[in-house]
């Protein structure tokens, strides 16, 4: 069973961009956050801090972002 992604303060956001590519990480939710803040101020990049290193974001090309708190869960569970 997957672990819940929100253990630890973390959250998974999934960033789309104009022409297709995207982007999905692990990141702190105050990241995650920072992030959504800087898109609604209309800033122009974001540097997104990832388990794998720093992605920085050019704000103006994105589509969309998804944060999700749980990873996606495939085939049979118990729900608790």
């Amino acid at each position: 069973m997957p672990e819940r992604q929100e253990q630890d303060g973390k959250v998974r956001v999934h960033i789309a961009f104009e022409g297709g590519q995207n982007v999905a990480a692990l990141v702190p939710e105050a990241t995650a956050d920072g992030l959504a803040q800087a898109l609604a101020r209309e800033d122009a990049t974001f540097d997104l801090e990832t388990e794998d290193g720093t992605y920085v974001i050019a704000l103006g090309k994105v589509v969309y972002v998804r944060r999700s708190s749980r990873e996606p869960q495939i085939g049979f569970g118990l729900a608790s």
